[in-house]
């Protein structure tokens, strides 16, 4: 039933792609085997700073690849895809405003984070713009105006940055990363895997 074992946790930044592949398929896969799935989106920025990592796709020759990749992905898993410009961009208003809207109510919150991921990689608006995070919420229901007062609010700040400093203390560093029951998982590749562990409880 579920409820009945620990949530299946997802972490990603907003502005991953490969984040975004897996947000419209985790909850689903989770769904059949009656699991739940806790959403955490954080910051890669502030895993960077510590592995002085930088964005896949500035990478010389790999960047490349992984805009190839990417899109390729996106075909072999049938979801709408574009490159935004510009790309990647920061998250932060965005993930302040899903914790925000996730305290009041959780199912709002997975609505406006799969809106946030489509308004990115679907129809190309700049997600670190604040004005643009208000529109999303307003079009899954949320009021624009309040949420955009939220995520200014120390609170809420603090609680992202609480997120982001959770992540590293437990090595969480990319996007997607899934843990089943202390499993961890990363990228969107891994969703075989994903499924073949939930059906059999491990290998």
């Amino acid at each position: 039933m579920p409820g009945t074992a620990n949530p299946i946790e997802f972490w990603f930044d907003f502005s991953s792609p490969y984040g975004y592949f897996m947000a419209e398929k985790i909850d689903a896969l989770a769904a059949r085997y009656g699991r739940e799935v806790a959403w955490h989106p954080y910051l890669l920025g502030a895993v960077y700073k510590v592995t002085g990592g930088v964005p896949l796709t500035g990478l010389p020759m790999k960047g490349e690849y992984a805009l190839h990749d990417i899109v390729r992905s996106a075909r072999y898993l049938g979801l709408p895809f574009v490159v935004p410009e510009p790309f990647p961009v920061a998250t932060q208003h965005a993930a302040r405003a899903f914790y925000h809207l996730q305290d009041t109510d959780p199912a709002l919150a997975r609505r406006f984070a799969l809106a946030v991921f489509r308004a990115f990689f679907v129809d190309g608006l700049d997600i670190s713009s604040l004005d643009t995070v208000k529109q999303v919420a307003e079009s899954v229901g949320a009021p624009g105006d309040e949420l955009g007062a939220a995520v200014s609010a120390d609170a809420i700040k603090a609680r992202l940055k609480a997120e982001c400093e959770a992540a590293l203390a437990r090595g969480i560093f990319g996007s997607p990363y899934v843990v089943i029951d202390g499993e961890c998982f990363w990228g969107v590749d891994r969703l075989p895997q994903i499924e073949r562990w939930l059906e059999t409880g491990g290998f």
